[in-house]
C-alpha cells in the first residue's frame, strides 16, 4: 500500500514467543495484524487507545515509518516489527506512550 498512513490508536503486539511491544497504527494496520495472528505469524493483537491526538509525536514516528517501511498486503507471510532507532524517534514513540498512560 503505496499512501501514507495516518496512526490513530495504540496497540499491544504479543510475539508467538510471549514477549509483548507496543505499536502506533490505524484500523487498517490493526486488520492486518488480526490477520497475522491467524496465520500464526504473531500471538495476538489488542487495541489499548484508540484516537490517539495527533501530535507532534505521532507525525514524527508516522512519517519516519511510511519513509521506511512497506505496509503489508493481504498475502502477508510474516510479521515485521517496526524498529523504533534510538533518538528523535525513540523519544517520539516513548512521549506518545507517556502521553495516552501507556507504560
Amino acid at each position: 500500500m503505496a499512501e501514507h498512513q495516518t496512526f490513530d490508536l495504540i496497540e499491544r503486539i504479543t510475539r508467538n514467543d510471549g514477549t509483548q511491544y507496543f505499536e502506533l497504527g490505524n484500523v487498517f494496520l490493526n486488520g492486518r495484524a488480526e490477520l497475522a495472528a491467524e496465520r500464526g505469524l504473531i500471538k495476538e493483537v489488542r487495541i489499548l487507545q484508540l484516537n490517539i491526538p495527533h501530535s507532534n509525536a505521532v507525525k514524527i514516528y508516522e512519517n519516519y515509518i511510511n519513509e521506511n517501511y512497506q505496509f503489508p498486503d493481504a498475502n502477508l507471510d510474516h510479521w515485521e516489527e517496526w524498529a523504533k532507532p534510538a533518538g528523535k524517534i525513540k523519544d517520539a514513540f516513548d512521549s506518545i506512550l507517556q502521553a495516552n498512560h501507556i507504560s
